[in-house]
């Protein structure tokens, strides 16, 4: 059997219906803003961005079909309502792409790492550098505008150092350590994706239209301000700058421009890819409050999840992704 004709397995199957769900509602975000980017450079960027997705779009359903798989419904141009008020600044917009190109990369290299198919493999590794080519341009731009955070600055040690004790990983009696390096970086990418997870609660809270939908952002926006605070007092304590925070990129918009479908999906996607990087940050912590400060979120925000996918179910909005044969009930229905 020619090696691209080999089917499909339920990892490369899977990869595909998370890409495709997960993209179309991001999609649709950034449809919305580049109606109303009003900077020629940022118009642009969401212009390409928009081209790249609906060429991937159209590849990834392909090749569910071809295997006989339903293409996922995902979002559609119809959990977009066109010709509302405007929500977001430009530079919101940017910071956002910017995020979700990450997100996007992660996605990526996960999906490449579980596909063995040659054909798929070279699919995922086309995503992956067109994400590359949208990274750059976020950064240049941001740096362009003076709106990018770069993280604290070290000053450097004139000999290499080795760990000496237990008392390297003491965050909670006497004189703890300063933060290491690699510690650092956990905790100000984790502030900066909570950032843009508690600006979007507040965008959305705005202009949700269901009660419950509603009540749920406000709830979440709460939580991922205290973790915010928590976080940002750990990189305090050493006298470290704390990334900004992007709520007056908000307007007071009430209109809603997306389904509540998609707002609360959004929120959900957020919440589950940062327990990715909250486990990435309690692997690199080595001094022992930042081990409780990371278990406490990771505890905080499954709760939250179990929520979300309470209402997600209530209201019939979560699509199943395809799933194993019941050989059990197959054997009792012969």
């Amino acid at each position: 059997m020619e090696k691209d004709k080999l089917k499909l397995t339920s990892a490369e199957i899977g990869t595909l219906w998370t890409q495709y769900v997960n993209g179309t509602a991001v999609d649709i975000v950034n449809k919305y803003m580049l109606s109303i980017i009003e900077d020629k450079k940022i118009k642009q960027l969401f212009e390409e961005a928009t081209m790249i997705f609906d060429k991937q779009k159209k590849q990834i359903a392909t090749f569910i079909e071809n295997e006989g798989f339903p293409v996922p419904i995902g979002f559609t141009d119809s959990d977009l309502n066109k010709g509302t008020e405007r929500l977001f600044s430009d530079i919101f917009c940017v910071h956002y792409l910017h995020v979700m190109t990450l997100h996007g990369l992660l996605g990526h290299m996960t999906s490449l790492s579980a596909s063995v198919r040659k054909d798929l493999r070279y699919f995922y590794d086309s995503c992956d550098n067109d994400g590359k080519k949208i990274y750059h341009q976020t950064i240049e731009l941001l740096v362009d505008k003076g709106h990018f955070q770069r993280d604290p600055y070290f000053y450097p040690e004139a000999n290499p150092e080795f760990v000496m004790g237990q008392q390297f990983l003491d965050g909670f009696f006497g004189d703890h350590r300063p933060l290491a390096a690699t510690e650092i970086i956990s905790l100000s990418f984790n502030i900066k994706k909570k950032i843009l997870e508690k600006t979007l609660c507040i965008a959305f809270s705005q202009v949700a239209q269901s009660k419950e939908v509603r009540k749920f952002l406000e709830s979440s926006e709460r939580t991922s301000d205290e973790q915010i605070q928590t976080l940002a007092k750990i990189l305090q304590s050493d006298n470290l700058p704390v990334p900004m925070s992007w709520e007056t990129e908000v307007t007071t918009s009430r209109d809603s421009p997306f389904s509540d479908k998609l707002m609360l999906y959004h929120i959900g996607f957020l919440l589950q890819t940062a327990q990715a990087y909250h486990g990435t940050g309690l692997a690199s912590a080595m001094r022992t409050d930042l081990v409780l400060t990371y278990e406490k979120i990771i505890l905080k925000n499954l709760m939250v999840t179990k929520e979300w996918f309470n209402i997600m179910t209530r209201q019939k909005w979560l699509e199943q992704p395809p799933l194993a044969p019941n050989r059990k009930k197959i054997a009792k229905d012969t």
